[in-house]
C-alpha cells in the first residue's frame, strides 16, 4: 500500500478484525463490509426510512439520558446528529444496499456509525476513533436491529400513507366534478365489451369516484395496523439487556417526538416475529392499485381510436405518440398509471412471500418488506397525482360520438321495453338492422312509439334512475 493510499483510509476494528474505511467516511467497519458483501440492488434505503431512523434513535437517546444511562453531553450530541439525519442532512452517508441479510442489521449499523461519528465530531473528536461516542455502547444502547428497524419502517410507512390518502381524495374529487359536469351526456354502457344499455357519462364518473372513496377510507384506516411498534423488545421481544424503565417509556418518547399515534405492542415477542400487519396494509395498497389499473384502462379504452375505435372520451394530449405516424397521440398517462399499479401489485407479492418465510422469533426479510412497501406507497401517491393533473382533470366526453353510439345501438331499445313491450322493441331492432337506421328512424318508420315518448325514455334522468315508476 502506497503512502497516498494509507492517507486515504483509516483502520477500524470489529468482530472480524481490521477493516479499511475511507478516512473521510462517516460510516464505519460494519458498513464497509456490507458494501463489499451485499451490494445487490444498487439502490440505497428509501429516504423516508432513513429519516425515520433519526426519529427512533433520537427517542432512544433522550430516554436513556432521562433515565441516567447516557450522559447529557453525549446524549445531546447524538440527538443533534439524529435531528440532522431526520432532516435529510446525513442521508447521503446511509449507503448500504436496500436489500440485505441480517433483518436490517447493516442498515442499523450504518445509522449507528454515522450518528456516532457525527456526534464524535460535535464533541471535538475524530471520525473513526469512537473515543467519545461509540456506535454500539451509546447510539445503539438498549436497542437491537430487531426492534429498531421494524419501528422505523412503520414510522416511514405512516408518513408516506399520510400523503397517499389526500392524493386519492383529490383524484376522487376530480371524478366527482365530472360527475356533475357531464350528468346530461348520454353514452352507451358496455358489458363484456359489447353494447349494453345507455347511461350517462356523469354516472360513469360517479362510479369511478365511489371506488376511490373506498380506497381513501381503507388507506386512512391503515394507521391502525401500523401504529403498534415493538421498540423496547430488543432481540426477540423479551426486552433482554434493556432496563424495564426504558422499555416502558421509550415508545411514549417516540410518540411525543413524531406526533404519530404510536403504541407499544402488548406482546413484544409477537410484534417482533410476526409481520402480518404489513401484509394487510399491502393488500389494501393492492386494492387501490387494482382500482387505478381498472380506471386508467377504462379511460384508455373509451378514448381508443379515435377514428377507428370507441372514441367517446377525449384525453388531454400531452405528447406526440409516434416517431413515424403523424398526428398520433397515445394515452401515455393512463399507461404510466397502469404500470405503477402493476408494480404495486408485484410489491404486494414480495411482501407476502417475505412474511410467509419468517422463521421462529424473527423475520429476516424485513429489508425487502420495507423496500417494497415504502416504494409502493410512494409510487401510488405519484400515480394518483399524475393521473389527476395530467389526465383526469382535463378529459371530456365527445358528445357527438356518444350520441351516435347510443342512437345506433339496438341495446338502447331496452329502455323502451317497459312501455312498448319486448316484441315491439324487437321489431324496431329488426328494422334498424335491415335498413341501417338509428333508433329514431326506426321509431318513425314503424310508428311503434312517438317522438316525445322516445325522448322521455332516453332522457339522462330516466336512464340513470333506479328503475321506473308506473
Amino acid at each position: 500500500m502506497s503512502l497516498s493510499d494509507q492517507d486515504a483510509i483509516r483502520i477500524e476494528h470489529d468482530l472480524l478484525g481490521d477493516c479499511a474505511v475511507p478516512r473521510t467516511a462517516l460510516h464505519g467497519a460494519h458498513t464497509q463490509r456490507a458494501l463489499s458483501n451485499v451490494a445487490l440492488s444498487g439502490r440505497p434505503l428509501h429516504p423516508e426510512i432513513i429519516r425515520a431512523f433519526g426519529a427512533v434513535k433520537r427517542a432512544c437517546a433522550r430516554t436513556n439520558m432521562n433515565l441516567g444511562h447516557l450522559s447529557r453531553e453525549v446524549a445531546e450530541a447524538i440527538i443533534m446528529a439524529c435531528d440532522e439525519l431526520e432532516d435529510g442532512g446525513l442521508g447521503e452517508h446511509i449507503v448500504v444496499d436496500a436489500l440485505q441479510g441480517g433483518a436490517g442489521t447493516s442498515a442499523n449499523m450504518n445509522v449507528n456509525e454515522v450518528l456516532a461519528n457525527r456526534a464524535e465530531e460535535m464533541l471535538g473528536g475524530t471520525r473513526g476513533q469512537y473515543q467519545l461516542v461509540d456506535p454500539l455502547a451509546h447510539v445503539n444502547l438498549h436497542q437491537s436491529t430487531n426492534d429498531v428497524f421494524p419501528t422505523a419502517v412503520r414510522i416511514a410507512a405512516l408518513r408516506l400513507l399520510a400523503r397517499l390518502e389526500p392524493a386519492i381524495a383529490a383524484l376522487q374529487s376530480a371524478f366527482q366534478t365530472h360527475e356533475a359536469s357531464f350528468a346530461q351526456v348520454v353514452r352507451l354502457g358496455r358489458t363484456q365489451l359489447q353494447d349494453a344499455v345507455p347511461m350517462t357519462f356523469g354516472a360513469a364518473c360517479g362510479a369511478w369516484a365511489e371506488a376511490l372513496s373506498r380506497d381513501r377510507w381503507r388507506v386512512f384506516k391503515c394507521s391502525e395496523r401500523l401504529r403498534v411498534v415493538n421498540l423496547g423488545g430488543t432481540a426477540i421481544g423479551t426486552g433482554i439487556a434493556a432496563p424495564r424503565s426504558y422499555i416502558l417509556s421509550v415508545v411514549d418518547r417516540l410518540r411525543e417526538d413524531t406526533g404519530l399515534p404510536l403504541a407499544r405492542a402488548e406482546n413484544l415477542m409477537d410484534a417482533t416475529q410476526n409481520v402480518d400487519a404489513f401484509v394487510e396494509v399491502s393488500g389494501i395498497l393492492k386494492a387501490h392499485a387494482s382500482n387505478l389499473l381498472k380506471l386508467s384502462s377504462d379511460l384508455r379504452l373509451l378514448a381508443s381510436g379515435p377514428g377507428g375505435g370507441i372514441g367517446e372520451v377525449v384525453l388531454p394530449p400531452v405528447q406526440a405518440g409516434s416517431s413515424i405516424m403523424p398526428g398520433k397521440v397515445n394515452p401515455v398517462v393512463c399507461e404510466t398509471v397502469a404500470q405503477a399499479a402493476m408494480q404495486a401489485t408485484a410489491n404486494d407479492l414480495a411482501i407476502t412471500l417475505s412474511a410467509q418465510h419468517g422463521q421462529l422469533e424473527l423475520n429476516a426479510f424485513m429489508p425487502l418488506i420495507a423496500d417494497a412497501l415504502l416504494h409502493g406507497i410512494e409510487l401510488l401517491t405519484n400515480a394518483c397525482d399524475l393521473f389527476r393533473t395530467r389526465c383526469v382533470e382535463g378529459l371530456h366526453p365527445d358528445t357527438e360520438t356518444c350520441a351516435r353510439h347510443v342512437s345506433t345501438s339496438t341495446a338502447t331499445l331496452t329502455a323502451l321495453v317497459p312501455e312498448i313491450g319486448y316484441a315491439a322493441a324487437s321489431e324496431m331492432a329488426r328494422h334498424m338492422r335491415e335498413h341501417g337506421t338509428d333508433v329514431f328512424g326506426a321509431a318513425k318508420a314503424t310508428g311503434l312509439i312517438d317522438e316525445d315518448r322516445l325522448a322521455r325514455l332516453l332522457s339522462p334522468e330516466r336512464l340513470v334512475a333506479l328503475g321506473y315508476r308506473g
